[in-house]
């Protein structure tokens, strides 16, 4: 299910886009200022935002350029005044649509399929954030907290089985299986359960309680997106 997080203070108008929205199959979250907005972000994985511009911490254009140096999670504007240059500086600021208030139920349900229709139109991300794991498939790069992650190409490999199947249990021989197929590198059962932990050792906050790479007893690993 889709997730969209909705960052408008006006809770009456909040709570009806989520009714809207929730009998178009989507899955929403409300914000009500930047600060909480930031934390919803930070820890859902979403489809789409509708942002507010004139928030009582701040502005929603100061939320986008922010987002927008991290993710090109698609981003539409709600805002009351529909000026030329406001609507310009929101679609420079990174939006990719803007929608003056007030508006009607279906013009809104049709400009977040538009959005997410061209989207998926587009090349697929090569860009994934988890929490403060970032991971750029494209450049084979992995961030922890903005710093950059040194992997061996072994572990690099291990590292796209799982975020290409997340939250699947895989077995250990299904990930055996597939980093066969990537390199043709033998590894074996016990030499995988070393780059687990090593892995662990560079990625997990606590390495002893890992919350990525999680071990399910008795059937293999998951990656918890």
């Amino acid at each position: 299910m889709s997730k969209v997080l909705v960052v408008e203070d006006d809770i009456t108008l909040a709570e009806g886009i989520r009714y809207t929205l929730e009998r178009e199959g989507f899955c929403v979250n409300i914000a009500s200022n930047l600060a909480q907005a930031r934390k919803e972000f930070a820890e859902g994985v979403y489809k789409l935002i509708l942002l507010d511009v004139m928030l009582p911490d701040g502005s929603g254009y100061d939320l986008c350029k922010e987002i927008r140096q991290e993710s090109s999670i698609p981003i539409i504007f709600l805002t009351a005044c529909d000026e030329e240059v406001n609507v310009v500086l929101g679609l420079d600021m990174g939006g990719d649509d803007y929608i003056a208030k007030p508006f009607r139920v279906r013009e809104l349900i049709s400009r977040i399929k538009a959005v997410l229709r061209r989207r998926s139109e587009d090349k697929p991300t090569s860009y994934l954030k988890f929490n403060d794991i970032e991971v750029d498939l494209l450049k084979a790069q992995l961030l922890k907290d903005g710093q950059k992650v040194d992997l061996t190409p072994i572990e690099w490999k291990l590292i796209t089985v799982f975020i290409n199947n997340p939250n699947q249990v895989l077995t250990r021989s299904v990930i055996l299986d597939k980093l066969w197929d990537q390199s043709g590198d033998f590894v074996d059962d016990n030499t995988l359960s070393v780059y687990i932990r090593r892995i662990r050792g560079k990625i997990e906050k606590d390495p002893s309680n890992p919350k990525l790479i999680q071990t399910i007893r008795g059937m293999g690993y998951k990656w918890n997106k």
